[in-house]
């Protein structure tokens, strides 16, 4: 494993930096209110850095939701990018690529994502070879929402739809913990486009669409895995993504922390001279360290085509239970400042709190990946007794 940025995902990463800096100050993220910034959405795409994706890889969008983190800038960049722009390009038609990535790489077309599957949505020709269908359902919370032009939704049966924001789409403004431009989605039979082939989730014999990216890093001693379905890939794809996203939260918290211990005297000391402050401050790092690394193993072995689903649940489960710890002691180590409900850091406190929730909760996700674990053993070993069985017979 190498997670050494290349050149180009450096250069995005360093010019994201520069971007969300300038216009993700502190006084343009209380004037947004719990909208998000439009103007720092054009000098996004402008720059390139949304379209850049398809190239960069999932590493590479780890890297510029880690310094969106940072400034916690109200922008739908995740969602954009995990649910419109890589969602199309792994598993979307030569015609649905050729049709939405322009836009959505300009900016133009805006998604996001009612993801994981919670059988609030039907959709009527979800067993049919069709590609269109129509959406009755309700998703009680789907972030960025209000922002949308275009909805990635999973049915009751795991296959993912994607349908335009119209009059067959309500959206009801949702507050939540973080200023997400939140909404609950209520479809009536809204028209809809399919993204994959019929019957993925299911592990039907059929052929699968390209997926993307290619493999950029595949080590030559690893063999073809099985293509995950469209709903399998892109669910795993949105957690590492939030991780990521979730490890620029904590380090935006920490570096604040740090500036105001360093600054700020007690009996005539730095707080940053106590060793208690300075063990709460090493623990956070560590935690923020963990949450980057398992990110970026589950991001790179997406764009070296290899297994990455339980890589996905660890660096969730690290973001949900670290992350909170680590917006806990950005806040606490500023003392009653910390309280300040206008304080910049307590922005990446309530961003915390609802990437942890977002996520599933660190108990629900550790489930998931004792269930997925155990799935893939039970999976192997029956392999292996079918080999010894083939073997056998052959003998």
């Amino acid at each position: 494993m190498d997670f050494t940025p290349t050149e180009e995902q450096a250069a995005a990463r360093d010019l994201a930096a520069r971007i969300f800096g300038d216009l993700a100050t502190p006084e343009r993220l209380t004037a947004a209110g719990t909208g998000s910034d439009p103007e720092l959405w054009k000098a996004l795409c402008a720059a390139g850095l949304v379209g850049a994706v398809e190239e960069l890889g999932l590493l590479g969008l780890v890297l510029l939701l880690e310094e969106q983190g940072r400034a916690t800038a109200q922008v739908p960049f995740a969602s954009t990018c995990v649910y419109g722009l890589l969602a199309v390009a792994a598993h979307g038609s030569p015609e649905q690529r050729e049709r939405l990535l322009p836009g959505i790489g300009d900016g133009s077309v805006v998604v996001c994502g009612a993801l994981p599957a919670q059988g609030g949505v039907r959709a009527r020709g979800s067993e049919q070879a069709s590609a269109r269908g129509e959406l009755t359902g309700t998703v009680p919370v789907v972030p960025w929402l209000r922002d949308a032009t275009h909805v990635l939704v999973a049915d009751d049966q795991r296959e993912l739809w994607l349908t335009p924001v119209t009059d067959a789409v309500c959206v009801e403004a949702v507050e939540l913990t973080a200023p997400w431009s939140a909404g609950r989605l209520t479809l009536d039979g809204a028209s809809a486009e399919r993204l994959g082939v019929v019957g993925a989730h299911r592990g039907a014999e059929v052929e699968q669409p390209l997926f993307h990216p290619q493999p950029l890093h595949r080590p030559s001693s690893y063999s073809q895995p099985p293509t995950p379905s469209p709903y399998t890939d892109v669910l795993a794809t949105a957690r590492t993504a939030f991780a990521g996203l979730q490890a620029g939260v904590g380090a935006g918290s920490l570096a604040r922390a740090v500036a105001h211990v360093n600054t700020r005297e007690q009996f005539g000391r730095p707080l940053a001279t106590r060793q208690a402050v300075q063990l709460r401050a090493a623990d956070a790092h560590m935690d923020i360290e963990a949450i980057r690394v398992t990110a970026y193993e589950a991001a790179w072995r997406r764009d070296a085509g290899l297994p990455y689903a339980t890589h996905a649940l660890t660096a969730a489960w690290w973001a949900s239970e670290a992350g909170q710890r680590v917006v806990h002691t950005g806040q606490h180590l500023h003392g009653g400042a910390g309280a300040d409900l206008d304080h910049p850091v307590h922005r990446h406190f309530l961003w915390g709190r609802q990437l942890d929730a977002y996520l599933g909760g660190g108990g629900e996700v550790l489930q998931e990946l004792g269930e997925l674990i155990v799935t893939e053993e039970e999976g192997t070993e029956e392999e292996g007794t079918e080999k010894e069985r083939r073997e056998v017979g052959e003998g």
